[in-house]
């Protein structure tokens, strides 16, 4: 792999043209954004995976190539067949990541001369790795790289994931860019089910202002260089688990970078009747702008929380509703109790992580979501974000 900077952004000294390459045909598998209005990328990308023939990915930031058209597309696969032609393979052999600004064609000439650069300059050092999780960046302030090796059998088989997100964060997915990569062998179509399962409960599972973008997407490559044997049983478990725990700390990671944000805010949902239920009621207190202000400010205000809750779509007994923050148990059975204000509020002011935890008595399922406060850098930057 291997990043430059090629002229996308504005800023010469950050890197805006990632380039991937396998030696091996590699399976692929993708999950992306469900808006209806989505970048030429994730049309493309859609299209080729699950794939067991990919060799290269390119991965632009600057300009996310949505909305732009018949002419997005061409460019988009333009930049598919010349990423694709540094290894000696066809257009739909590579796959294309693109974030950043909206509604601009993408300058191809720059686009092109920086990926015949970057044929020249492609390593597998740590140093590589860390500037093609720079290539992604837009409004993030660091990259973000997760890493894990299994051993399976005789084999050691390496996981590893960068990931670029910071605002316009909210399932289904976030405003975000993934790509897991790991050296061992597993059917295209295997794959994808490990990956849709596990985005679920990680990159769906995070939010900053709960506006969905038009380019989120999540790759998983498997280039089958480790030669391990075919996943299944115990190995397929300790595989499943390894990339279930590098995709969580990439995800966790973009609501931590969250623009302007004070607090990482974790939410533990427990005992509701389905996930889904779980989930709705995470997402409706995690995109609550009062729920994240009162945060920002260190304020305990229970009612915002309950009442994100109780407008969720989700029927519950109100009555069998309790919420701790931080540890401190604030309502329980649906109806406040005596806590010490200063002391809870100390707990948010002096911590980066508040933990709201909400307990319902409608069944056994639960999920974790993370979310960020709102502050006034967040407005200050999305204000001056295209002007």
């Amino acid at each position: 792999m291997a990043a430059m900077h090629c002229g996308i952004k504005r800023n010469a000294a950050r890197e805006d043209l990632t380039l991937i390459v396998s030696d091996f045909p590699a399976t692929a598998a993708g999950v992306y954004t469900t808006n209806l209005v989505f970048a030429a990328p994730v049309g493309w990308d859609r299209k080729q995976t699950p794939s067991d023939t990919i060799r290269a990915v390119i991965v632009n930031s600057g300009n996310a190539n949505a909305c732009t058209g018949e002419q997005g597309d061409r460019d988009c696969q333009q930049m598919a067949h010349l990423a694709a032609n540094v290894v000696g393979a066809q257009a739909d052999q590579a796959l294309v990541l693109s974030t950043g600004i909206i509604g601009e064609f993408m300058p191809l000439k720059k686009v092109a001369a920086g990926i015949d650069a970057l044929s020249q300059r492609l390593a597998s050092d740590e140093a590589a790795l860390e500037a093609a999780a720079r290539g992604m960046m837009t409004t993030d302030t660091v990259h973000k790289i997760a890493s894990r090796t299994v051993s399976l059998g005789a084999k050691s088989v390496q996981i590893t994931g960068m990931c670029k997100g910071a605002a316009m964060i909210g399932p289904n997915m976030a405003t975000m860019l993934g790509l897991v990569l790991t050296d061992a062998k597993i059917p295209a179509q295997q794959l994808q089910r490990m990956l849709t399962e596990i985005v679920e409960d990680t990159f769906n599972c995070i939010s900053v202002d709960g506006h969905m973008s038009t380019n989120d997407t999540v790759l998983l490559v498997a280039n089958g260089a480790a030669e391990n044997q075919a996943l299944a049983g115990a190995d397929l478990e300790k595989f499943q688990t390894a990339l279930q725990q590098v995709c969580a700390q990439l995800a966790r990671k973009i609501p931590e970078d969250g623009e302007g944000a004070t607090h990482l805010i974790t939410i533990e949902i427990h005992g509701c009747a389905t996930r889904q239920a779980a989930r709705a009621i995470a997402c409706s207190v995690g995109n609550s702008p009062l729920v994240k202000t009162a945060v920002a400010g260190a304020d305990p205000n229970w009612g915002r929380i309950v009442s994100a809750a109780g407008y969720a779509g989700v029927p519950f007994d109100p009555s069998g509703v309790d919420l701790r923050v931080n540890g401190h148990l604030l309502y329980q059975s649906g109806a406040p109790v005596k806590f010490g204000a200063a002391q809870v509020s100390a707990s948010i002011r002096d911590s980066r992580d508040t933990l709201l935890e909400l307990t319902f008595r409608e069944g056994d399922s639960k999920i974790r979501f993370w979310t960020t406060d709102l502050t006034a850098d967040y407005v200050r930057l999305n204000a001056d974000y295209h002007t």
